[in-house]
């Protein structure tokens, strides 16, 4: 499955579930290992779970490949890696914490700050 269609369906799986802030950051030119990430925040080691589940079977029933799960045992920070993509499920302090977003672009964050 190409890049494009497999990011629209990860996508559309955490739209499903209502994640929030949903962002894709194209990492092929940082990165051999995949093409892109995609991060969402959840509200409760829950929905993080059923995001990451939702991701997993419309994956699998669209006929992609899901080569593995980690962090559903706490449920604050879930990986799904899809080969050619990366999906990051966390609640919103560990998001928060770890900034995926400003260390995997490839220009540098704008920080603004209150006038």
């Amino acid at each position: 499955m190409d890049t494009p269609t497999l990011q629209q369906i990860v996508v559309s799986a955490l739209e499903d579930i209502k994640a929030r802030d949903i962002e894709t950051i194209d990492t092929s030119k940082v990165t051999a290992l995949f093409d892109s990430i995609v991060v969402a925040s959840a509200e409760s080691s829950r929905q993080t779970r059923a995001l990451a589940r939702n991701v997993v079977d419309k994956v699998r029933e669209a006929g992609g490949e899901v080569i593995s799960i980690e962090g559903e045992d706490s449920g604050d920070w879930v990986l799904v890696d899809l080969g050619n993509i990366v999906v990051h499920i966390m609640q919103p302090a560990v998001r928060a914490y770890y900034k995926l977003e400003e260390l995997w672009s490839t220009t540098p964050a704008i920080r603004r700050t209150a006038a």
